[in-house]
């Protein structure tokens, strides 16, 4: 079977899009344009099914690349046989495949090497014969005094017990078997280390803890393995001994017994005990912290898809404030394109003197530089400075919010930040941040290393390669949904449109600084490395406002600027005048224009353009407002009904900003009146909500909230 037919069966996606997806992979076209251009090749799949086979597809050359490994060790130890060159080609799986090796595989000494060099092979296959007449001390006695260090009849029995639970160990039908076992009846048991029981506190859930292993969530196997990496926890995954030793003898025991049969026997139970159960709970131990990861990753995916792509309030001069106690507040002005304009420090939380002094500043700056909103950090001391600005009385027209400051810090701190303004400290920097994420979160969030913003889960204890990838896609898929204007995004948002890298975007920014602003899509190739399959891949996601053709500030990819043009002339117009134009686009008949190259599915989008060219997918932005009563852990009462905004979305629950400095958790269980077996069922990152306070334990500054019935 070829890669295209496991692909297609894995993912229950047609041998035809699959074989579209791969071969438009192959000549280079990144995912989203895949997905935004190529409907007509992949039946309209969307970037999660194209990555899906991406993904799959690369796992799949992995594979064969082992298999490659494998052959090349085989024949050169001269063990390669038909038969085994077969089944290796045949491998549907890493497991199976390792399984088949393991009978080769090169390994220090064992137990039955040395058996096998005193030449008890012999005695093994007679044991294994199971006879009904063998006097098997007397077969043993023949093995004894030969000058290769047997010198009983048990000694020799031993050995060739050694080579018997080699044998069952490295038959692929038994490994498989019970690895089934483990599979289905698995239970993973962590007990705590002794002495740890105090450093490792944290982890007392999980002190006295077992359940099925292949069950468990990723959240509960990702405690554990980390509880077991910090030295706190020992961790075990077991079935019922019996079970697994009854199923591999079922291989290798006839029904009758004898004298050979109970050798056997002991020789399956020390295979167990020895080697199969040891391979096979490790085995395991890497499956679930596989699958774990998977999971754990696809949270995070989730998560950091509805943070980028939060409404933004959009281009308004707009004053932030990073809180701060005894450092006082850093304050900034940025203009509508989040220009800095002005920073300075203000002190409104000690002296009443410098409160009224910070107040002034802060109404004069409004006023000198026309604000129309107050971005506060949620940090140390945001509640505080929030209600300080409420207090202020500024205009109806500044709209005073709170933003999530998560990963300001590392902004401010990298070599971004400093190349942005290298005239001014990481305060001035934090605080431009925390501005800018409030104009637009995407355009700011892309200069922030995907792991450092916070809504992640356990995002350093999965594997990290896995989760750069999977991180890097959503900021790609989403910066490329939204689309971005050439003539004003950063390097940083510009790298990660399709087709283009670091290169490319330093020079599209340098060019605009030495010639002025594009004016047309067209202009692009004259940027240096920026060539046809780069304007291919790149064009119908760069927008160009105001420039020559109306066309280069929409979705509309350049190849299909002859469609419109043709469809004006039906029209009796010029294209510009469709641009925008609902009641004429309205007129136009997609499926004349159908043709070998451009099938309805571009044409809907295309009309689609048209009607709203430039169209922002993200919702319209809504200011929410905590309670003004509430600022600190000690004003929760249980039974409160208070708003706040999600967080962060894990496979156990979300956690929710209600302004008290700690967010609350909403347990899964609380999530809703019904059963969900996903949070995000319910709520999103970024998402207002209406919660109940359940409980507050002030010590340990945990705040239990719900959903239901609210």
């Amino acid at each position: 079977m070829t890669h295209i037919s496991f692909i297609s069966q894995d993912l229950q996606i047609s041998e035809k899009q699959v074989a579209a997806v791969l071969t438009l992979l192959d000549q280079g076209a990144t995912v989203p344009f895949i997905a935004r251009y190529r409907k007509e090749q992949t039946g309209s799949l969307d970037e999660v099914a194209i990555t899906g086979i991406r993904d799959r597809h690369q796992a799949m050359v992995a594979l064969d690349a082992r298999k490659t490994a494998i052959t090349a060790s085989l024949t050169e130890r001269d063990l390669l046989t038909p038969d085994l060159a077969r089944a290796i080609q045949k491998a549907a799986t890493l497991a199976g495949l390792e399984d088949l090796y393991e009978k080769y595989r090169p390994r220090r000494r064992t137990r039955a090497m040395a058996a096998r060099e005193q030449g008890l092979d012999p005695l093994a296959d007679l044991l294994l014969a199971q006879s009904l007449n063998t006097d098997i001390t007397h077969a043993a006695r023949r093995f004894v005094d030969l000058g290769r260090g047997v010198e009983t009849p048990d000694q020799a029995l031993a050995g060739a017990r050694d080579i018997i639970a080699e044998i069952v160990n490295e038959d692929p039908r038994v490994r498989e078997a019970v690895r089934q076992i483990y599979i289905k009846q698995g239970v993973i048991q962590s007990r705590v280390k002794k002495g740890q029981e105090q450093p490792g506190d944290k982890f007392h859930d999980y002190f006295d803890w077992q359940e099925p292993a292949f069950k468990a969530p990723s959240h509960r196997i990702l405690a554990m393995l980390r509880g077991a990496k910090q030295g706190v926890l020992t961790l075990h995954v077991a079935v019922e001994p019996e079970t697994a030793v009854r199923t591999m003898g079922a291989f290798y025991l006839k029904k009758q017994p004898s004298a050979c049969r109970d050798q056997v026997s002991i020789a399956i139970l020390d295979a167990y005990k020895r080697l199969l159960g040891k391979s096979l709970e490790k085995e395991c131990l890497q499956a679930l912290k596989s699958t774990a990861d998977d999971q754990a990753i696809q949270v995070f995916v989730s998560n950091l898809k509805d943070l980028l792509l939060a409404p933004p309030l959009g281009e308004k001069p707009i004053l932030a404030l990073d809180p701060g106690f005894r450092t006082g507040c850093k304050v900034v002005c940025l203009d509508a394109k989040g220009d800095l304009c002005h920073h300075g420090v203000i002190y409104p939380h000690f002296k009443e003197a410098d409160r009224e002094k910070a107040g002034r500043l802060v109404a004069d700056l409004v006023d000198q530089y026309q604000i129309q909103a107050v971005a506060v950090g949620n940090g140390t001391a945001g509640r505080e400075t929030l209600a300080f600005v409420r207090e202020l009385g500024l205009p109806d027209r500044v709209e005073i919010l709170m933003v999530d400051e998560s990963g300001a810090s590392v902004y401010s701190a990298s070599d971004i930040a400093r190349q942005e303004f290298p005239d001014h400290d990481i305060t001035v920097r934090g605080a431009v941040s925390i501005g800018r994420r409030l104009m637009d979160p995407l355009a700011e969030l892309v200069k922030i290393d995907p792991r450092s913003i916070g809504v992640g889960q356990y995002q350093h204890d999965v594997d990290q390669k896995q989760l750069r990838q999977a991180l890097d896609d959503t900021v790609q898929i989403c910066v490329n949904q939204v689309g971005v204007e050439v003539n004003t995004a950063s390097r940083e948002l510009l790298a990660r449109v399709a087709g283009l890298n670091d290169t490319i975007a330093a020079n599209l920014v340098q060019y605009r600084q030495e010639n002025g602003p594009f004016d047309s899509r067209k202009a692009f190739l004259k940027v240096p490395r920026l060539g046809p399959k780069a304007f291919e891949q790149a064009a119908g996601f760069l927008r160009v406002c105001n420039g020559k053709n109306p066309l280069d500030a929409s979705g509309i990819h350049p190849e299909s600027y002859g469609i419109v043009e043709q469809m004006a002339k039906d029209q009796g117009c010029a294209p510009k005048d469709l641009v925008g134009s609902p009641d004429r686009v309205k007129k136009i008949d997609p499926r004349a224009y159908i043709s070998d190259q451009t099938g309805l599915p571009t044409l809907t989008d295309i009309l689609a353009e048209l009607r709203l060219p430039g169209r922002d997918p993200r919702k319209s932005f809504q200011s929410v407002a905590f309670d003004p009563s509430v600022s600190d852990i000690q004003d929760l009462v249980p039974g409160m009904m208070l708003p706040g905004i999600v967080t962060n979305v894990t496979a156990f629950g979300a956690f929710v900003d209600i302004g008290v400095h700690r967010d609350g958790l909403v347990h899964i269980s609380q999530m809703a009146d019904r059963f969900i077996k996903n949070p995000s069922e319910v709520v999103s990152v970024h998402q207002a909500v209406q919660v109940r306070v359940l409980e507050v334990d002030t010590a340990k500054k945990h705040i239990s909230l719900s959903l239901k019935s609210v």
